[in-house]
Parts: structure tokens; C-alpha cells; sequence
């Protein structure tokens, strides 16, 4: 395999790793096929690989001792599936899942614990883990003092942020995991975000038509995390001149 140039990637945090740390992993990164259902962690089962999104939508999922569960957070080309290992953990209760097929570069954990050893690297993946969490506070702020058109509407453009061009291939399933409500409160969700003409909801499919009508919908409840990520991942001092944008054509954050 020809050797992995850090300018052909798109993951957003292997974009800014230094170029000497990116050299050493190239060889050890592996392209994978990621469909939909594909599992990445494994709730209580040992992280045996790190992987950095390339394309696609992965969700990571709460579940409680009796079985109820909801999404928690998203991952997408701004970031990695397995990072509770950046913190020394071996495994965790959450699961990650893909809910729109992508592909990834994936590294073996004991391959990829060595790169923590850069301190560079190691403030980049903790600068990200802080995003992660802050992305965990405004779920909790959305779902407790938001309405749930609102919260739709976060997520809306959160998938969006993450997913190329207006169409994100949703389901009204996956859509009640994202919310925590019944499948037949999105429909009348969406019914309310389509009156607005904010999107255009289709089997398994919603537009988006109008973003800045999503972000006026979604107040207070969207942002707040997404410019702490472009603070403190994009903007911060980059140790190898590499461009800041990876998609020259999106028209919004490409996070």
C-alpha cells in the first residue's frame, strides 16, 4: 500500500496531528468499510481499535440496567471511535454504532498508544475529549430545558455538520434514539420543522432547506459546543502548515 499522505485525509484531527506522529501511524492506519449497524465499541468489551471517521455518522448510545437507551453524542470526521483509550480507560457501558455508512482509518489499540507519547498529539486528543464532553452537557441542557423541536433541530444540524451535502439519510427509528421520545412524536416533530420550511422530511430521508431557519429554531441549544471544537482543534497553533478546510465545497461547519 502506498504510503497514507496527511493532505489526502479527511478526519479533522489527523489532519492536525504533527507531521512527524502522522508519519509514524500512516503505515499502521488501516482503511475500513463502515455500514450502517457496524459496531466500533462494544458496551463492556475491551476497545481494541481506535478509529478516526473518514465519512459516514457514528452515534454513541447510553443504556440503562433495564434496556432504555438514547443516543449521547455523534461522531463524524471531526473526531475518533474508541477515545475513552486517550484517557487510560480499557473499555466502557457506552456503545458506538454507524448510523450512516462511511468508511474510517483504523489502528490497533497497542499500535495506536504509542502516539500519546507526542505531547502535541496528547493535547489535541484531550482538547477533543473536552469538546466531547462539553457536546455531553448541552445534550443534558437540550433535554432538560429545551423543547423537542428544538432539541430536533440541534441534531439536525449536528448530523448535518458532519454529513456531505443537504440530505442526511435518517430514520424516524433512529431520529425517536436521538430524542429519547416514541416514533410517532418525531413524525409530528418533523411536521413542525417542515411547516417552518426549515427541512423536507421523506422515508428515511430529511432535506435540510433552510440551516439558518434550523439555527434560529434551535436557539440557544446548538452552538455552544461547535465553537469550542473550531477554538480549540482548528484554530488553536497547528504544528505542521496544513490547510484549515478539508471540504472546500461546504457551505457550514464541516466538523
Amino acid at each position: 500500500m502506498t504510503q497514507l499522505l496527511q493532505r489526502q485525509v479527511r478526519n479533522r484531527l489527523l489532519r492536525r496531528f504533527p507531521e512527524d506522529s502522522f508519519e509514524l501511524l500512516a503505515p499502521l492506519l488501516e482503511p475500513v468499510e463502515l455500514p450502517v449497524r457496524h459496531s466500533l465499541v462494544q458496551p463492556r468489551k475491551p476497545i481494541e481499535h481506535v478509529c478516526f471517521l473518514e465519512s459516514g455518522l457514528a452515534s454513541m448510545v447510553a443504556e440503562s440496567a433495564d434496556g432504555k437507551s438514547v443516543e449521547i453524542r455523534h461522531i463524524g470526521r471531526e473526531g475518533i471511535a474508541g477515545y475513552p483509550v486517550v484517557l487510560g480507560v480499557d473499555r466502557t457501558p457506552n456503545g458506538t454504532f454507524m448510523q450512516v455508512p462511511g468508511h474510517g482509518l483504523q489502528v490497533a489499540k497497542e499500535n495506536f498508544l504509542p502516539t500519546l507519547e507526542n505531547a502535541d498529539v496528547r493535547q489535541l486528543l484531550l482538547r477533543y475529549v473536552h469538546t466531547c464532553e462539553l457536546q455531553l452537557a448541552h445534550t443534558a441542557l437540550a433535554a432538560a430545558k429545551f423543547n423537542v423541536h428544538q432539541r430536533l433541530a440541534r441534531w439536525l444540524l449536528m448530523c448535518h455538520d458532519r454529513i456531505d451535502g443537504n440530505d442526511l439519510p435518517l430514520t424516524h427509528d433512529f431520529l425517536a434514539l436521538m430524542l429519547g421520545v416514541r416514533r410517532a412524536g418525531v413524525t409530528d416533530e418533523l411536521h413542525i420543522l417542515e411547516g417552518m420550511r426549515a427541512i423536507k422530511s421523506t422515508r428515511g430521508n430529511v432535506r435540510i432547506l433552510d440551516r439558518d431557519m434550523l439555527i434560529e429554531i434551535a436557539g440557544g441549544c446548538y452552538g455552544v459546543p461547535e465553537e469550542e471544537y473550531e477554538r480549540l482543534i482548528e484554530n488553536s497553533p497547528q504544528p505542521s502548515a496544513l490547510p484549515l478546510h478539508l471540504n472546500g465545497n461546504h457551505h457550514h461547519h464541516t466538523l
